[in-house]
């Protein structure tokens, strides 16, 4: 065989390989796209609104949240610290959160009329005049003192109201049974400010896990927060909502950890010397 007719022969079966074939004008059409999921899915709304009535509806609220967040190390890589709250709230005046964990442990005190920040292991203690309700504390602490609860959304007297702010994405992921120890359905969510995820238990609705990116955030770090040991309704003395410790320790101002010092004031002059007697 000449190398013109291989050759040829070749550029041939080349062309049979890149041309269509020629039953493909007969071939079923693709399948249509499948229809994109609704922005605000009322399924993943309705299970929002149901853990929002099962917190709101208890007068009085206790329950544990361990808290996860990243933190970025000298050298660049992520690292991971956590805490451990003990919450007990009571509609709609009454808060106590307790705080363990790898940073420096600390005690919070609110009973509607007085809040109190509590340093134990040094014993200082900032005390200021509080607001009249839960919702209202937990906007003036960050503002006087840079204070904030990751689960601050479960305190808040509609709950579904807050995590509903500017949202603008909401699907139901699925269940899963590998978390809180119960069946739990997940959701995301997602707004102008946060993108995050919600594991709900399947029965009671109460949160089990909430996992937080923030979008403006220049780290992206994810936040995580746990939920367990949940007690609603059952009485809370009025004496957890104080310390006596607390008011005892040395006073502070409630302000940032970082907010500068006020200027020293000045010595006082030196009182003037007698007269020196020569004689």
């Amino acid at each position: 065989m000449s190398k013109i007719l291989t050759l040829g022969l070749c550029l041939a079966m080349m062309a049979s390989l890149a041309a269509p074939p020629a039953l493909a004008q007969n071939a079923p059409p693709p399948p249509a796209a499948a229809p994109a999921a609704p922005k605000l899915e009322p399924k993943a709304l309705d299970l929002l609104k149901a853990a929002s009535a099962a917190l709101a509806g208890a007068q009085s609220v206790t329950f544990n949240a361990t808290s996860t967040y990243e933190r970025v190390a000298l050298n660049g890589q992520p690292l991971f610290y956590s805490s451990v709250s003990q919450v007990a709230l009571q509609r709609p005046d009454k808060l106590r959160v307790i705080t363990l964990g790898d940073g420096t442990p600390d005690e919070f005190y609110y009973d509607g009329k007085t809040m109190s920040a509590y340093i134990p292991s040094l014993e200082l203690v900032a005390i200021a005049d509080a607001p009249p309700t839960i919702d209202k504390l937990l906007d003036e602490v960050w503002e006087k003192a840079a204070i904030y609860f990751p689960f601050a959304d479960v305190l808040a007297s509609n709950p579904y109201a807050e995590l509903s702010k500017n949202l603008h994405s909401a699907f139901y992921i699925g269940r899963s049974i590998t978390v809180g120890g119960t069946t739990t359905d997940m959701i995301a969510i997602a707004g102008d400010d946060a993108a995050g995820q919600i594991w709900l238990g399947a029965e009671d609705h109460l949160p089990r896990k909430i996992a937080v990116v923030y979008a403006h955030e220049p780290a992206h770090a994810l936040y995580q927060t746990e939920f367990s040991n949940w007690k609603l309704g059952e009485k809370v003395e009025a004496t957890a909502f104080a310390s006596e410790k607390a008011a005892k320790a040395k006073r502070i101002a409630f302000s940032p950890p970082d907010a500068p010092k006020p200027p020293a004031a000045p010595e006082p002059p030196a009182p003037p010397q007698p007269p020196v007697d020569k004689k």
